[in-house]
Order: C-alpha cells, then structure tokens, then sequence
C-alpha cells in the first residue's frame, strides 16, 4: 500500500499536492556546511572555502566503484561543526567543499512537466536495524505477517540486493538509505570479522548515507570511525586476510557530539544529495537516550542531544543555501497494530518527535523499535522497515525544479522475498560463512523444542529464550566462590534470536544446538556481574521495568517470580507481596545476591537502581554462561512460564 503525504486515515492512502513555499523555521541558528564526498567512483578533491570553520578530524573514506549505475548528482555533506542554540545566530559561507559524480544513466525519463514547473522524480529506498543479518534471518526474526496472518519468510542481504536493483531500475533517480543499526548486535558471520562484511556489502548494494544508531557505539567511536575510513582492527588486525576499504556511504550523526564549545559533531549532520538539478538533504540522528542503552566504553566522550531540537536548528541553515527538500533518517521509532504497510494506532517516541520537528522537514525515514509502519505523523511521512533486511520502504518524491520543495511522498513498505538472490553478494557472504564454519557450526547442546524469543502474543512478559539465558547465567554465577547467586535478571533486548528445534542445514538431526546458534542469541560480549540488593531495591529494580514510554520486562532465573499490573500507576505496578524467591516473599531489608550482564549493571536500560549494587563480583561473559549450559543441562526443554504474572 503506498502511504502518501498527507493522508486522511491510516488505512486510505491518498497523493495529495504539498505547499510548494511557505515552509519556515522557527529556529534563527545556522550550522556551517563543510566538505563533501561523491558516491561515484569520481570524487573531486575538496577545497576548503570557508576559514571559520574547523575541518572534521576524520578522514575520507575511499570510495569504489559502484555495482549499479546513477543519475548525474552532487553530493555535499555538512560540516562536523557548527552552533547548536536556536536563539543566536551564526553567519552563514558558502559550502566548503562538494564532490561529483557523473554516471553514464539518462535521467529525463523521471521528469514531467506541469505547467512551466518541472518535477523531478526521486526514488528512495530504505532500511533501518540490519545489525550485520547477512544471511537469510531464521525463525521469528525472518518472517513479515501478511494481512491474511500468514507468514512468509523474508530477509538476507542478497534477496535485498535484489529488490535494490529492481526498484532501481524503475527510476535512475535512486537514493538508498539508511535509519542505523546497520551493526551490532550481529550473527557470527559478521561480527567474527568486526562487522566488515555487512560494511562491504553494503558498499556493493550501493547505500549512500545512513543515520548512526545505538549498537553503531558498541565498540566506541573509534571502532565506528574506522566502519567509515577502513583500515584493519587495531587488535585483530584484517582477519580475513584482506584490506578494510571502509564505508563508501556517509554516516551522519547531528546529535551526537564531541565537542560543545565550538561545537563538533562525530560525523556530518547532514549530507545533501543533487539530483537532475534539484537537491535534498539528508539529516541523521540517533536517539538522545544512546547513553542509556549502550555501555559507558561506547558513548565516552560524546553528547547526545534533542533530536527534534538539533534538526530544527539545520533547517535555516539548509534553507539559506536553497535546499527545501528535507529528510531525516533517525534511529528511534514506534509502534503500531496493524500490518506491516498500515498506521494502526501508532505510538511511541516518534509521534512527538514528528510532532516537534519543523515544517520544513518532509520526510521521516525512521527506526530502532524493529517495527514495520507507513504513516503520516503532522503532515511528515513518516515510515519504518522492520528489522533485519525484512523490508524495503520504497519511497517516491516528486520535486519541483522551481520552489525545490517535496511537492508529493508516498511511500510502500516492500517484502524482500527470498525469490531471486544476487550472485554476487551470494558469493560474498558465503565466503564469510566459510570462514566462520568451524566456529559456528561446532555443536554445544541440544534442545527439545524452539525456544523463542519474544513472549507469547508479543505481550510484556518472559520468553522461554529469556528463561533459559536467565537460568544459564544463575548456574554459572551461583557457586560460593563464583558469587554465591540466588537470582539472575536479563534484559529483554539482549536476548536477540530464537534456538530453533527443526534441523538446520548440515545437520543430520532436529535440536541441536550449534556455536553460531548460541552466538546469535548473546552476541554482545557482557560479562556477569554478581551483586547485593536489598529486597526493597530488587522491588525498585522491577518497578523501573515500566518507567518509561514501552515496558521493559526483564527475563528472570527458575525460583525467582513476581506479578504486576499494566493497568496500575507507573511506580506501583508490581505487587511487593508477589516479589517471592523460592516461594518465599522477599524482606526489603534483607539482602540477596543478584546476578546481571555488565550493560544492566552499568543502569543501562534505564535500570539505574543496579548502580547501587554493592559487593560486586565479575564472573564469565555472558556467551561462555550459555554455551556451558546448553552442554551441561542437554537437552534443554522450553521452561514454563510462571515466573512472570500479569493481573489485571
């Protein structure tokens, strides 16, 4: 369904014309625009112009040749500085620097014209949470529900290569994007090589610019410089045994700061792209609690800011160079009930900031929440593609040459069906696939059905996934002298894929448990972390579980349990009386030991109670706790789910 600008209701989607002016800011500040790069493999050599500004200490990735042909464009990214403030004002040069590209593709096919005015239409294809799925995803976290609630398997970087080009091929003006994530949090076949692969691949896929997100800052800023300017890791070095290009694509990140005073971003803020004589920018964020969600070794040294606020004080500065068609790519969502190509009852962090962000702006591309939707949010198309590679948001705009504004934004959330691979990117990942064979394909365990990863009917709650890495991190922590756990609390985000029971290619029989199975369920490397908490900060500690804008249910070990009530006041919706381990109901002045990963133990997810943990014992990471669990307790069977109590 294409979902258009604006729209009367969620389900109709009607293309109705924007105001080709008036379009203003409420913001008086500007950001100086700095140096460029081309996504051809022609890049001009810059040449600073403007002496006010301090240049980006990063340096430029080096670009190669793309594996699709584009329309003639320029591309010009925003300065790393520049003011942030909305009530003062800086003066504005001209930009530094711009790069060229010029490409064989005739563009006048995507023009008509209408009455005196041209418009140019552009195609834009986006995606948002990859985290390095270069192979087809399995289980829940590769299937779309379709409206009749059938599921089709989707997802993998060679089946979205292929719908890539074929988009591409409707409209030479193609820009593909991206809203974050594009690592992290990925399978072994990425992630054994730092997230390389999924970089190259998407060099060969032809993106040109996406927004930071979260698991971006896994590894620190360092480790995403080099995802941008290549190079082998300063540890492992290049283990594939070939040189790291680095990205041909832009990251941008206009909130995240290194500096405030001058003010310095990361990355540019923005990047503008030119296409048959019209231009559009491209502003990317990520989502201002990156601090909360992400270890302190990731965001140190950095400031995130207001994603609203920060986008709003580019659009003057953007608008004074002549640039009216505006996007954000921004790495934080929401969420809705219907299908993945509806707008049912949208919620979550991205209405209000829709709702805050300035006129000008034209376009959304979002993502963060792994939610599908297709949206209008304050006259702003507003859109997210699942997760994973699932999905495709082909996305048309329609230019005039006259205002340079977004006169028409319809938008279709596309299935990437797994019909036709590229052979190419076929090839690329299976060499990598090759290397990590050993590793991954080790057996650990096995298991007597699918252990899942999400709660039943996707309610707030535990999954039998979450009870087993709950369980597994209890056992391991538990002897005397490894710090004596009574309980284990497990983030819900952290449990990332299902252990599925049928066989898995290669394998001869149903259940088993291999090392790259296990890996993609606790991919990050957190170490267990055993606590003291009273059984009053164990009661705040799941309290905090719905202090923000979606529950956080956290996944608890066997003889550990509790009830809560959505329905109750934020703060009083768990029962104290229900809060029991081994049946027993905990005394707020007693003391227990408590077991975490290192994230939750540094308040990430919110959970800032685990900071007054005291008596703190380090213990293994977290994989090596499941992996010796999954061999010591074969076979694994799914635990009940009686843990965790919803009242009414």
């Amino acid at each position: 369904m294409k979902s258009s600008l604006p729209r009367q209701t969620p389900a109709l989607a009607l293309t109705l014309a924007l105001a080709a002016a008036g379009c203003t800011s409420d913001g008086t500040t500007t950001d100086t625009g700095s140096s460029g790069s081309s996504s051809s493999s022609t890049t001009a050599e810059p040449t600073t112009t403007e002496p006010t500004t301090t240049e980006p200490t990063t340096a430029e990735p080096t670009t190669a040749e793309p594996t699709t042909a584009a329309p003639d464009t320029t591309t010009t990214t925003g300065n790393t500085t520049g003011p942030l403030a909305t009530t003062t004002t800086d003066s504005t040069g001209p930009l530094a620097t711009t790069t060229t590209d010029t490409a064989s593709s005739s563009s006048s096919s995507s023009t008509g014209d209408t009455g005196g005015d041209t418009l140019v239409k552009v195609q834009l294809l986006a995606f948002n949470d990859l985290h390095g799925n270069l192979e087809p995803p399995a289980g829940s976290s590769g299937k779309i529900t379709l409206p009749d609630d059938s599921k089709v398997d989707v997802g993998g970087v060679a089946f979205l290569a292929t719908h890539v080009a074929a988009l591409r091929a409707d409209n030479p003006n193609t820009i593909v994007v991206s809203a974050g994530d594009l690592i992290g949090a990925s399978p072994l076949t990425s992630a054994l090589f730092h997230d390389e692969p999924t970089i190259e691949a998407m060099n060969q896929i032809g993106l040109a610019y996406t927004a930071v997100g979260n698991h971006e800052f896994d590894d620190g800023a360092s480790e995403l410089l080099r995802m941008q300017t290549g190079g082998c890791h300063p540890i492992d070095g290049c283990s594939d045994g070939t040189p790291f290009p680095g990205a041909d694509f832009k990251f941008l990140a206009a909130n995240v700061l290194v500096s405030e005073q001058p003010i310095k971003t990361l990355f540019p803020s923005y990047a503008i792209h030119e296409l048959d004589g019209v231009r559009i920018a491209f502003i990317g964020m990520t989502l201002e609690a990156t601090p909360d969600i992400v270890t302190p070794i990731g965001n140190a040294g950095l400031t995130f800011l207001d994603e609203a606020a920060r986008a709003n004080a580019l659009v003057p500065e953007l608008q004074a160079i002549g640039v009216e068609a505006i996007v954000v790519l921004i790495h934080e969502g929401g969420y809705q009930s219907g299908y993945y190509d509806q707008c049912e009852g949208v919620s979550g962090p991205i209405v209000a900031i829709a709702e805050q962000l300035d006129p000008a702006i034209d376009v959304v591309i979002s993502g963060h929440t792994h939610s599908a939707y297709n949206c209008v949010i304050a006259d702003k198309l507003v859109t997210s593609a699942a997760s994973f590679g699932r999905l495709l948001t082909d996305i048309d705009l329609e230019i005039s040459t006259l205002t340079g504004d977004i006169t028409t934004a319809t938008a279709t959330n596309v299935l990437v069906t797994r019909d036709a691979a590229d052979p190419d990117i076929s090839a690329f990942v299976a060499t990598y696939k090759d290397l990590a064979a050993p590793l991954a394909n080790k057996q650990i365990g096995t298991i007597t059905a699918t252990l899942d990863r999400y709660p039943p009917m996707m309610k707030p709650g535990l999954s039998t996934m979450g009870a087993v890495v709950a369980d597994s991190q209890l056992a391991a922590t538990a002897p005397v002298m490894l710090g004596a756990a009574q309980i284990a609390l497990m983030n819900q985000g952290g449990v990332r894929a299902d252990l599925l029971y049928p066989k898995a290619p290669g394998e001869l029989v149903d259940g088993v448990v291999s090392y790259g199975e296990a890996f993609a369920v606790q991919p990050f490397g957190n170490s267990l972390v055993v606590m003291t908490l009273t059984g009053a900060q164990i009661d705040a500690v799941l309290e905090q579980q719905f202090s923000g804008n979606v529950s956080n249910v956290l996944q608890v070990s066997q003889g550990f349990s509790f009830a809560y009530s959505a329905s109750a006041p934020i703060g009083a919706r768990v029962d104290p009386a229900s809060i029991k381990l081994g049946g027993v109901a905990l005394k707020p002045d007693q003391t227990y030991r408590v077991t975490v990963n290192s994230y939750l133990a540094a308040g990430g997810d919110g959970f800032s109670v685990l900071l007054d943990g005291t008596d703190r014992l380090g213990g293994p990471n977290d994989l090596d706790a499941f992996a010796d669990y999954l061999a010591e307790q074969s076979p694994v069977a799914p635990p009940a789910l009686d843990r965790i109590t919803e009242l009414p």
